[in-house]
Parts: structure tokens; C-alpha cells; sequence
């Protein structure tokens, strides 16, 4: 299997996520009320799936390996524009939550913020996954040995598994922390 392969597979869950919050969005936005459970969801899946799954396995494993080989001014300028991405998806996703939490807090007019950080979220992903697969991973295949994309796969796996045990040790954390009033 290619390197991109997992990437590209989880690309499609991603854009499929961003379309039905299109949907999701526009009917708060009519209704005039926010979703804070809706909106829950799709903080935990941009925060636990699209950044630290996806764009981890990009930046903690595929971009590192390609950094150390000679590439292309392109491909370098390609990786470091994605990266630079990620960091602004992480703030995109940030906003959110301080607008929800607003929103919780009885604020209303933390609406309109709610809404305005849904719409960058979602105007963002489907030009930075084109972006990533035309610019790096396709390009990337003529950098990698079979036995490169092998091993890194290998890593993906175990990076997988990893993240699973970070998020829900994280969540019981945060339980345990309210328990104590924290």
C-alpha cells in the first residue's frame, strides 16, 4: 500500500464530516439558535480526528521523513504552507470553542461567532485537502522507497493506536478533575 493511501482514506471521512456541518451550519444560521451538543461533536472530530489524527500522522511522521530528503523547493514550500495551515485550523477550532462556550454562558451574541468560525472551518478544509494532496502527496511518492512507505505505515498504525488512549485519558482527566471542583 502507498503512504497516501491512509491519508487519502481519512481525507474523505473529513470531507464528508465538513459537509453534513454545511448542512448542519446554514439550518442554526436559519433557526437563529446554536446547537451546543452538535457542536460538541464537531469540536471533539476536528480536534481528535481531522487535527491530531490526520494532521498528527502528517507532521509527526510523513512530513519529518520527507524533510530529510532532498526535495523539490516546491514540495519543501508545500509541506511548510501545510504545516502553516494546520496552525491556522487549530486556531479556527479554538475560536469555536470560545464562541460555544460564550454561547453556553447565555451570551447571544456569541452566536453570530459561533456561525462565522463554522463557515472558516468549513470554507477551509476542502481547499487545504486539495491543496495537500495535489502539492505533497502525490509528489511525495517520487521521494519514498517501497520499504520507507512500509515502515511509515507501520508507524501510522501505532500512531493510531496511541491516540485512542491519549483522547479517552484525557477525557478522564477532565472528569476527574470536575469531581474535585476543579
Amino acid at each position: 500500500m502507498k503512504i497516501i493511501g491512509p491519508l487519502m482514506a481519512e481525507h474523505r471521512v473529513i470531507e464528508r464530516m465538513i459537509a453534513a456541518m454545511v448542512l448542519q451550519t446554514e439550518q442554526m444560521a436559519s433557526r437563529g439558535q446554536a446547537d451546543t451538543d452538535l457542536l460538541a461533536v464537531a469540536i471533539d472530530f476536528l480536534r481528535s480526528y481531522a487535527d491530531r489524527t490526520h494532521h498528527g500522522k502528517e507532521e509527526d511522521i510523513l512530513f519529518r521523513e520527507l524533510v530529510r530528503e532532498d526535495l523539490s523547493p516546491a514540495l519543501r514550500s508545500a509541506i511548510d504552507g501545510l504545516v502553516r495551515e494546520h496552525n491556522i485550523a487549530r486556531g479556527r477550532v479554538t475560536a469555536l470553542i470560545a464562541a460555544r462556550e460564550q454561547y453556553q454562558q447565555g451570551k447571544t451574541e456569541a452566536f453570530k461567532d459561533v456561525i462565522v468560525s463554522l463557515r472558516d472551518i468549513l470554507a477551509f478544509y476542502p481547499q487545504h485537502i486539495v491543496r495537500e494532496e495535489r502539492d505533497v502527496f502525490n509528489p511525495c511518492l517520487d521521494y519514498l522507497t517501497d520499504a520507507e512507505q512500509e515502515a511509515m505505515l507501520a508507524e501510522f498504525r501505532e500512531f493510531d493506536r496511541t491516540v485512542i488512549h491519549e483522547k479517552y485519558l484525557k477525557i478522564t482527566e477532565q472528569v476527574e478533575a470536575r469531581g474535585r471542583g476543579a
